[in-house]
C-alpha cells in the first residue's frame, strides 16, 4: 500500500511539472520545453509502469486474499466503509491511468487541466489516504461517532485544499 501511495503522489506531481512545462513563465525556451516534456513523459510512464501499477496489483491481491481469509470483515459496516472509499480511490487510479494515456499519445504535449486544478486532484490521494486510514483504525467507534469524525475528516480537507490554494497565489506572486 505504501508503494502504491508514493507512486499516487508522485505520478500527479509530475502531471503537474508536465503541464507547467506548457506555460512561458516555467520554461525559458521551445528547445528547453520538449526536453522537460519528453523527460516527463519518460519518468510518468516509468513511474506507472514500474511502480505504481505493480503496487495497485499487489495491493488488490491482498485486500482479495484478506477478505477470503477473514470473510466475517463482510458483515462489518466500518468494512463497508472502507470499501467504498477504495472504490474511490480506483476510480481516482483510472483517472491517472487516463491522463497517462493522453499524455503517453499527446503530440502536442498538452493537458487540458491547469496546473492549480491538477494540485487539488494531487490532494484527493492524501484525503482517500486519510480516510482509509480513520476508518480502519476507528472501526466500531467509526460507525458510533460518524457525524463527528465525518466532520474532522471535512475540516482536514478544507484545511489541505486552502492551503494548497495560498501556495498557488503565492507561487502566482513570484
Amino acid at each position: 500500500m505504501v508503494s502504491y501511495f508514493a507512486g499516487i503522489f508522485y505520478l500527479v506531481r509530475l502531471f503537474v511539472y508536465f503541464r507547467e512545462t506548457a506555460q512561458p513563465e516555467f520554461v525559458e525556451s521551445e528547445l528547453a520545453k520538449k526536453i522537460l516534456q519528453n523527460q516527463y513523459k519518460i519518468m510518468i510512464k516509468k513511474l506507472w509502469n514500474i511502480i505504481t501499477v505493480p503496487a495497485f496489483i499487489l495491493m488488490l491481491v491482498f485486500g482479495i486474499t484478506m477478505i477470503l481469509m477473514q470473510p466475517d470483515l463482510l458483515r462489518q459496516n466500518w468494512f463497508h466503509i472502507k470499501l467504498t472509499l477504495l472504490l474511490g480511490l480506483f476510480a481516482y487510479h483510472f483517472w491517472c491511468y487516463n491522463t497517462v494515456k493522453k499524455i503517453s499519445a499527446s503530440t502536442d504535449n498538452h493537458l487540458k487541466k491547469n496546473s492549480y486544478c491538477l494540485r487539488q486532484l494531487n490532494e484527493v490521494a492524501t484525503l482517500l489516504l486519510f480516510s482509509i486510514v480513520f476508518v480502519v483504525i476507528l472501526k466500531s467507534n467509526f460507525i458510533d461517532n460518524w457525524k463527528e469524525i465525518v466532520s474532522g475528516l471535512l475540516g482536514i480537507f478544507l484545511l489541505v485544499f486552502m492551503i494548497v490554494k495560498l501556495v498557488n497565489s503565492k507561487k502566482k506572486k513570484t
